[in-house]
């Protein structure tokens, strides 16, 4: 029996969706077609490489390791197209990045600068949390990822974009905002609202505190940053967050940036990519781009933070 990469495609299609019917609409097929595909690769194993859970099909034990397999393959074809793309322009072609929730702002702002130029490329951009752009970079499936700290021991590529100060926020009518010379151990038994357990933010903060002999407990868990701004916004407790996610609060008056000893915590932002990924041209455009105006956009925030 013959396959293609066309089936090697819908099978990761289906793998990364979990759904027939979700990987019909990212391949512009319908749900039978899918199936019938996969019903086709299913002929070369031993048993089936899906099992339903719910509504979701997840890999068996044989899909597991054919997918193993695939993704090498995938990884080869890719690599092939790319090289064949760099013969052409890099005025067009496909984008495929990711980035963690807190750099969308400036993400969204870089890419939009860079498309102005460059309206025929086409792009594809995923704004999710640090533990499924851990599984991506290990899928191999973007070009490239924007994130905080890089994940050890994985066989990926980085290199710094800019400084990523995190920030102390608290709504301007919140009691601590009269405080003067306010330091860590002042914060201890503040209401405080933060990201969930597991986020790259929420580590930074608890190993900030820990270092400087504070314990740091958060009271109110957010999934996610806008989350945290509102209920800042609303006086239901203090926050930690990025500098590049609350212009327009700053702007607007909604927020203030408390002036606390040893804040901001200091971290940054890296591009980061898989080690054997070949990226297009287009990509490789844009990562410059990204690079290229990141000291513009880090001193278009220097004002908020008082020397």
């Amino acid at each position: 029996m013959t396959t293609s990469i066309k089936q090697f495609l819908i099978f990761d299609a289906v793998v990364q969706t979990k759904s027939f019917t979700r990987a019909g609409k990212r391949m512009s097929m319908t749900q039978p077609a899918v199936t019938q595909q996969i019903k086709q690769l299913d002929k070369l194993a031993p048993s089936p490489l899906f099992e339903r859970k719910g509504r979701e099909y997840l890999l068996t034990d044989v899909g597991n390791t054919f997918y193993h397999h695939v993704q090498k393959i995938l990884l080869h074809y890719n690599n092939l197209t790319v090289c064949m793309d760099e013969m052409g322009a890099v005025h067009r072609g496909n984008i495929i990045i990711s980035a963690a929730t807190t750099a969308n702002h400036f993400m969204a702002h870089m890419l939009a600068d860079f498309l102005r130029n460059n309206d025929d490329i086409k792009f594809a951009l995923d704004i999710t949390n640090r533990a499924s752009l851990v599984q991506q970079l290990q899928d191999y499936a973007p070009d490239f990822v924007v994130m905080g700290e890089p994940p050890e021991k994985l066989n990926l590529s980085s290199e710094v974009i800019m400084e990523n100060p995190l920030v102390l926020i608290a709504n301007p009518d919140h009691p601590i905002v009269k405080q003067k010379n306010i330091g860590l151990k002042d914060l201890i038994g503040e209401v405080f609202v933060v990201r969930e357990k597991g986020s790259g933010t929420r580590a930074a903060i608890e190993r900030h505190f820990e270092q400087h002999g504070c314990q740091f407990k958060g009271t109110y868990e957010m999934g996610s940053n806008e989350a945290i701004k509102n209920s800042v916004v609303a006086g239901l407790g203090l926050g930690i967050v990025s500098l590049h996610t609350i212009k327009l609060e700053l702007e607007t008056n909604q927020l203030l940036i408390l002036e606390v000893a040893t804040l901001p915590i200091l971290r940054h932002w890296h591009i980061v990519s898989s080690k054997g990924k070949r990226i297009s041209p287009a990509a490789k455009a844009f990562r410059e781009h990204i690079l290229e105006q990141a000291p513009v956009y880090t001193d278009a925030y220097k004002q908020y933070i008082t020397p």
